[in-house]
């Protein structure tokens, strides 16, 4: 008899006979997909040794999505070369609630193609396909992929650590692998029907996948993420443990669409993107500029309340400016490309006066030091908080580009406050709580932070600064209780951050409010002010913006609210519908009233049947639509119809200017 090995298998000690599969151990629990061993995630068919630590990973967990969609990744490019046997192979990573695959193909893959493709992985998981790992050489590997280019240029990145944009799930720092897909495992007739470069591991069989998984959509994706390789075909899909939970993913997916920014944007007349403007460049049409409005007016007040200052300064400058803050060193390729002004010449054309290199401004905090330079400062007067909507420009590259959400040009609602050493952690805390407090005021309750650190590649200033400013953020991070999340190599090149990650209306995190501590800007633009003691002192510098900018905060919010925004920040408050058109005249005083309370009301007075504007008013997402006829002329009153569809009769004119009123002060999220 064999000696028995030990293991220890979900935390208890166990022993086995040698030969044992994480298979053996979990024959009884169908929810357990691969085996975490010795901390490193392990296909179930391989054998354990000696002493290994072994855990359970099953479908319902990160790791286990993960490797269920990496499984789903796979079946999808079988089912594809199956279809189109001269597609070429790219790479197929999971990512967030799903997982690609990308193709060198003839032609774009069409909705049709994607059904065709989607029926034959339907058979392929009902076939229950073994996935089988085979570790091999790079002579081996060359050999089985020698008609596959991208995986043989993948297999020449072994070991690279640098190896990005999905490259990862198949070639690591360690050997190399090759999963193979085999039909009729363990029987004579056994077969291998498909196989591709992998890290691994997969899922036991195809069937796991069950008839949990779709394919949702078709792109063009450069290979490996750079526009100077091929363009590839990239097809998207979903997978999911069980039916119903993929139904509730494409239903929060489908009310994702119709909450889209760039949709509700064109319906509801509020911003567009003129072609002959530019990619990421937004107008706001006037319902749009009341939000803006409104958005801006409150935080101005806000921020008069909490002791800021105002500031404005200009949209370009001179490039010295920004080799001085290391803008040009760090954020060169996030910048639109330089002007050549100024330059003079004589009559034979001879430059007589260099021209010199301006730039659109990408931030703001170098020209806010500029007016902190321009006169002597002295402790009295710090913490010196300067506020500005300051427009900057960012050159996105056309793919990332998306709507309001990452746009090229775009307002900051940014703030630079300068304080002591002294002062930093009570500002900090006194910072973070003005900015939660005034996302709580805009309908934005749901939030955790995230504390970004030195990248040890981009940086500036020395490891001691940047070890006091991360400690002191983290403290004050901890310290209001909120789950902190780490974000390692994620600092901006001058300083740490934290910032506020808010939950939506469907659950989707967006980055929002930023708070930086900064100790190398003031010292590189020589910033001072006089200490009580009469000394001369650095300044610490915080950067804060609470929108982190006007037009992406307006994007989260129309998503948010799915364009039904609250009263206070409706581009119409309040339309007034009558019942036929002689009591236009009556509504005609009300909205009268309201518009000297500082209500944003109208009269319908389109041609439709009354029917019709009610429905308008409804898809013009109005809060408050009040109709009056012939009773409710004759008694004073209106009938209060709400946006849920709930309606008031009856009620007399100054009670319902009363409620309207107050729901737009109180800022009612109704």
């Amino acid at each position: 008899m064999p000696e028995l090995i030990t293991l220890t298998v979900d935390g208890i000690a166990t022993t086995v006979e040698p030969g044992t599969t994480g298979t053996d151990l979990y024959s009884s629990r169908r929810d357990v997909l691969v085996a975490r061993v010795d901390g490193e995630l392990r296909d179930l068919h391989l054998p354990l040794a000696d002493g290994a630590v072994v855990e359970a990973v099953t479908i319902d967990e990160p790791d286990g999505l993960a490797v269920l969609r990496h499984s789903a990744a796979h079946v999808l490019a079988q089912a594809v070369q199956e279809i189109h046997p001269k597609a070429r192979l790219g790479i197929g990573p999971p990512i967030t609630d799903g997982f690609y695959y990308d193709f060198d193909v003839e032609t774009p893959f069409t909705p049709d193609d994607l059904k065709a493709i989607e029926k034959v992985m339907g058979r392929i998981v009902k076939e229950g396909q073994t996935f089988r790992r085979w570790d091999v050489t790079e002579d081996e590997a060359r050999a089985e992929l020698r008609d596959e280019p991208y995986k043989l240029e993948l297999i020449g990145l072994k070991g690279d650590p640098q190896a990005a944009d999905g490259a990862s799930v198949e070639v690591g720092l360690g050997g190399l692998s090759i999963y193979q897909n085999v039909r009729g495992a363990g029987r004579e007739s056994e077969q291998v029907v498909w196989q591709d470069l992998c890290r691994g591991p997969h899922v036991p069989s195809t069937r796991v996948l069950g008839n949990a998984f779709q394919l949702t959509r078709s792109a063009a994706a450069y290979w490996r993420g750079s526009e100077k390789n091929p363009q590839l075909q990239r097809v998207y899909g979903t997978a999911w443990p069980t039916k119903d939970e993929l139904r509730a993913y494409l239903e929060r997916i489908a009310e994702a669409e119709r909450r889209d920014h760039r949709r509700l944007g064109t319906e509801l007349d509020l911003f567009s993107f003129p072609d002959e403007i530019g990619s990421g460049l937004a107008v706001f049409h006037p319902k749009g500029g009341v939000v803006r409005m409104e958005m801006e007016h409150y935080s101005r007040l806000r921020h008069v309340q909490g002791g800021y200052e105002f500031v404005n300064t200009p949209h370009i400058t001179k490039g010295k400016l920004y080799e001085i803050s290391g803008h040009l060193d760090w954020y060169a390729e996030g910048m639109y490309p330089p002007m050549t002004l100024d330059e003079e010449r004589d009559a034979e054309g001879h430059v007589r006066k260099a021209g010199q290199q301006y730039y659109l401004k990408p931030m703001n905090c170098p020209m806010h030091n500029l007016i902190f330079a321009a006169r002597g400062r002295s402790y009295r007067e710090l913490p010196l908080r300067l506020f500005e909507f300051g427009t900057v420009y960012r050159y996105e590259k056309s793919g990332v580009v998306h709507g309001m959400t990452r746009a090229r040009g775009f307002t900051q609602d940014d703030a630079h406050i300068y304080c002591t050493r002294e002062q930093m952690a009570d500002e900090l805390t006194t910072t973070l709580k003005f900015v939660l407090d005034l996302l709580k005021d805009y309908g934005l309750d749901d939030y955790y932070l995230e504390m970004s650190t030195k990248n040890p590649e981009k940086f500036v200033g020395s490891d001691e600064v940047w070890d006091e400013a991360t400690e002191t953020l983290r403290a004050v991070a901890e310290a209001s209780g909120l789950d902190l999340v780490p974000d390692p190599g994620g600092a901006a090149f001058y300083g740490p951050k934290i910032s506020v990650q808010v939950k939506d209306a469907l659950g989707r995190t967006w980055q929002m409010s930023t708070i930086q501590l900064d100790f190398n800007l003031p010292e590189r633009f020589e910033l001072e002010y006089t200490a009580s003691d009469g000394s001369r002192q650095r300044p610490v510098m915080i950067h804060r913006a609470l929108f982190g900018s006007v037009e992406r905060f307006f994007a989260v919010l129309t998503e948010h609210y799915g364009g039904a925004f609250p009263a206070w920040l409706a581009p119409v408050q309040v339309l007034a519908v009558p019942v036929a058109e002689p009591f236009e005249g009556y509504l005609d005083d009300v909205v009268s009233q309201l518009r000297a309370q500082g209500i944003r009301a109208e009269v319908d007075r389109s041609d439709d049947r009354f029917g019709k504007k009610i429905r308008n008013a409804s898809t013009q997402k109005i809060p408050f639509v009040l109709i009056a006829g012939g009773e409710d002329a004759d008694a004073g009153a209106v009938s209060f119809r709400y946006r849920d569809g709930r309606q008031d009769n009856g009620v007399p004119v100054a009670e319902a200017i009363e409620r309207i009123v107050s729901a737009v002060r109180d800022r009612v999220q109704v």
